[in-house]
């Protein structure tokens, strides 16, 4: 082979079949690597990709196919190490040839799934990962430039991407979200993003399939900085209701937290109207908040022995979360102040919390320890409810605003004094008079009946009266006690 007049050729002329034609008929040597190196350098020029023709292609994909049946010969009896080193060698180049070939190239990708690349190389890929090879370490190139190439040519490619969808999904593809090298991984991510489409995310969450999708959350949780795992799930997962309940039902509470911190997320950063959350997913998460809620009192008991407990207690808190955020003026979400019982729900769960707060001294009695905050190491600054007596005030307000039916439930679940009782400043639920003040503001607009309960109620705690009388009320003083009244508008 005359390699100098390969490396010499810039004009699109090389020609790969030739080039390639020593590598078939002769047992592998580091020369055939070089050869194959010059090939991939030549793919970097776009004139030359353009000019490379279909039986260049072919003589690479037979290439690529004798390295498949070499490995997958070394993997079922004792290998030569050298030479599976540099069989291995050989593929990552093969790969790179591969994946410079379809750099801005339709024509090329189309070429190369025609010719079957996907599926050799797809089943070389999964061999790397199930292999039995000593050197375990070599395998970690290759596999980057296996997963590289998958992703340029599925890049603007829909019959790329439906190919390689159909021939790795979703067993391969867990495969290489699986590796154990996490720029493999990522890669992974990248080329499974592309893929994915509607329909996709809907085979995703059949039963057979769940894992893939699984394993997509849980790369999430545990390896934060892979952006394409993280745009998979806001710009994928979370607009399927089918796949988002499938997902949940399947997984742990500390997965759940993440789905919903990447929920609550999304909801904060998009446009109101355009965050793409389905009314479904919206619907389930306050079904499941309303099955699951009373597992937050285990915190104030001593229950919470184990973490399984404590993660339990904390997906409550992130579904409060997430509702209170999608009630807040959302528009999409406010058919939430209809969903059956959710309302009673959340004030009861106030009565009950608010309750054991005061019967004696834990996790919910409120506190005026701010220096807790400054880490003098007090348990109120590392609650896991810090704020959630606040939260539940602040959906109850949600669920109440310009809504005449909820203002009366309310009163008749004896809610507005709970939520006048809540006035006072609190260590373990910062902003909690507001959200009390915003709640009792809601409660009372419009709404008679309201407006006179409160007028004769005694006051209870340490409002802002500043605040109070900002939002239209006014705090008078008669025999020692505090009464807060709505101002008229004679006055």
């Amino acid at each position: 082979m005359n390699q100098e007049n390969m490396a010499a050729s810039t004009n699109g002329n090389l020609d790969i079949s030739a080039s390639v034609a020593g590598i078939l008929n002769e047992k592998p040597c580091t020369e055939h690597l070089q050869v194959l190196k010059t090939i991939t350098t030549a793919l970097r020029d776009k004139e030359y990709r353009d000019a490379v023709e279909e039986e260049a292609f072919s003589s690479l994909l037979k290439v690529l196919s004798r390295l498949w049946d070499e490995l997958q010969a070394a993997s079922s009896e004792d290998p030569d190490l050298l030479s599976v080193t540099l069989q291995l060698q050989l593929t990552a180049e093969c790969f790179r040839a591969q994946r410079n070939a379809c750099v801005q190239s339709t024509r090329n990708q189309t070429l190369l799934r025609e010719l079957g690349f996907t599926d050799v190389s797809l089943k070389l890929l999964s061999l790397l990962q199930t292999t039995t090879l000593e050197s375990r370490d070599d395998i970690f190139e290759p596999l980057r430039c296996g997963i590289q190439f998958l992703g340029n040519l599925a890049v603007g490619n829909q019959l790329c991407k439906d190919d390689i969808w159909q021939l790795s999904f979703p067993n391969i593809l867990l495969q290489l979200l699986s590796v154990d090298d996490e720029k493999a991984v990522n890669y992974a991510s990248m080329v499974l993003h592309t893929c994915l489409d509607e329909a996709k995310v809907e085979e995703l969450s059949e039963p057979q399939n769940i894992q893939l999708a699984l394993r997509v959350m849980e790369l999430c949780r545990t390896q934060p900085d892979l952006d394409w795992t993280v745009l998979i799930a806001t710009q994928h997962f979370l607009k399927s209701s089918a796949l988002v309940e499938s997902m949940y039902s399947g997984m742990s509470h500390h997965e759940k937290v993440t789905l919903l911190e990447l929920l609550f997320a999304q909801l904060r950063e998009e446009d109101s109207e355009e965050c793409g959350v389905p009314p479904s997913v919206a619907r389930f998460l306050a079904s499941s908040f309303q099955k699951g809620c009373g597992a937050v009192l285990t915190l104030a008991t001593g229950s919470a022995s184990s973490d399984e407990v404590l993660q339990e207690a904390l997906t409550v808190i992130s579904l409060l979360d997430v509702l209170c955020e999608m009630t807040s003026d959302l528009r999409q979400f406010m058919f939430l102040q209809d969903h059956p019982d959710l309302l009673m729900t959340t004030v009861e769960l106030l009565q009950q919390v608010h309750a054991i707060g005061k019967a004696s001294k834990n996790i919910f009695s409120a506190a005026q320890n701010f220096s807790s905050f400054s880490g003098d190491g007090d348990f109120s600054s590392h609650s896991p409810v810090i704020s959630f007596k606040a939260h539940l005030i602040r959906l109850i307000g949600n669920l109440c605003h310009s809504n005449t039916n909820n203002q009366n439930k309310v009163r008749e679940l004896e809610g507005i004094p709970l939520i006048l009782d809540n006035c006072n400043i609190d260590s373990n639920n910062p902003f909690i008079s507001q959200w009390a003040i915003f709640a009792i503001r809601n409660l009372l607009e419009h709404n008679p009946q309201n407006q006179e309960l409160v007028a004769t109620l005694e006051r209870r705690g340490t409002a802002d009266y500043s605040a109070l009388r900002e939002l239209g009320f006014l705090v008078e003083e008669r025999d020692g006690s505090l009464l807060l009244k709505p101002v008229r508008k004679d006055s």
